[in-house]
């Protein structure tokens, strides 16, 4: 069944207005028609069964039913990686959302090539990779920070896994000593951390650094693999 991700409030016959865009992938892509079905979600309250009410020159409406989920949260992981090339980083925003990130942070490091980035463009990234993979919520996808400035502003209680091409523990061992919980995972720009950048990390009683293997990965793929990984440790893969 097609599943929408909506802006507005959910709740029993609640009117929901797609956008122009969605209104005319319910029509014209998928071919619903009136009072055929297909689910909405917001990220607030849960996921619902709604039905095309009314079919208009521009838009549609649909007429929430029935919930068929309680709104229910993933495991608090959150990614940082630093601003790469733009096919890397929507690669890695579309796959983030795949494997449960509730956030993805933008990072600005030393050896960070600054260009322009289009925040719609992986927010939209972020919705239709949530609306496939049947979550309940969209991650956050926060503005380029300053890698420093990240770490000046630190949420207490929140671990950070530190990828570090240079070496640290193996990624599943040292999740497993370090426990669940909130963590952030670290990923780096292609030509690495700046010695001073790492030395700082691994200084912080927060950090955890581990390695992603014997070969040095892209970020889109070093992003991957530390989510498969941390899921596979501490996530919600077993449930």
């Amino acid at each position: 069944m097609v599943r929408l991700h909506v802006p507005t409030p959910l709740s029993a016959d609640a009117a929901v207005l797609p956008t122009l865009d969605q209104s005319r992938y319910l029509t014209q892509v998928m071919r619903l028609k009136l009072g055929d079905s297909l689910l909405a979600f917001n990220g607030r309250d849960g996921e619902w069964r709604c039905v095309i009410a009314e079919i208009l020159k521009k838009g549609v409406v649909l007429r929430a039913e029935e919930m068929v989920r309680p709104q229910a949260m993933g495991p608090d992981v959150q990614l940082l990686i630093a601003v790469v090339k733009k096919s890397a980083l929507e690669f890695a925003v579309e796959k983030a959302t795949e494997l449960g990130a509730r956030r993805v942070g933008l990072v600005v490091t030393h050896r960070t090539q600054v260009q322009h980035v289009r925040m719609d463009r992986l927010d939209a990234i972020a919705i239709e990779a949530a609306e496939q993979t049947g979550r309940l919520d969209v991650p956050m996808i926060d503005e380029p920070v300053k890698l420093g400035d990240v770490l000046d502003g630190w949420e207490a209680g929140r671990r950070l896994m530190f990828c570090d091409e240079t070496g640290g523990a193996p990624a599943g061992t040292a999740l497993a000593q370090a426990g669940g919980g909130a963590w952030s995972i670290l990923i780096g720009p292609e030509g690495g951390f700046s010695q001073e950048e790492r030395e700082r990390l691994r200084a912080l009683p927060f950090t955890t650094a581990v390695s992603l293997g014997p070969r040095i990965l892209r970020a889109d793929t070093a992003a991957i693999a530390a989510l498969t990984l941390w899921q596979a440790a501490v996530g919600d893969w077993d449930r």
